[in-house]
């Protein structure tokens, strides 16, 4: 398996709430073990949907943009360097407060997967 990813190589898909994301290390696809790295891109406007994951903790380091960042109960504006941690469990989504794209590292252990993501609202009743 491949332990070097180059960037332009790795390809970019939505996840359930609504965000590209570009995997950059995955275990499903290079053969590490206990997390995966991506980058999200929020367009301008854009919110995610509110979701959870039942397993992985996260950490969202924002590369680019701004955003509003829902986390339970509390709502917080992020930027160019911040770093957000998720714990399992808890809701979350972020908006893309400025007028170009956020972009954010997502860091996730156990490692990203659909299965583990519970969708809190309804592609219907999203913001963006």
């Amino acid at each position: 398996m491949d332990k070097t990813v180059k960037y332009s190589a790795a390809e970019t898909y939505q996840t359930k709430d609504g965000s590209l994301i570009r995997e950059l290390m995955h275990p499903d696809q290079h053969g590490n073990r206990n997390q995966s790295l991506a980058e999200a891109e929020v367009g301008p406007g854009v919110t995610t949907l509110l979701h959870c994951h039942h397993q992985s903790e996260e950490l969202y380091h924002i590369t680019a943009g701004q955003g509003l960042m829902t986390l339970a109960n509390d709502q917080f504006d992020v930027v160019t360097g911040d770093t957000v941690h998720i714990a399992p469990g808890v809701a979350h989504c972020i908006r893309s407060i400025g007028t170009n794209p956020l972009k954010i590292l997502c860091c996730s252990s156990p490692p990203y997967s659909h299965e583990d993501t519970e969708l809190l609202e309804s592609p219907s009743s999203s913001l963006s």
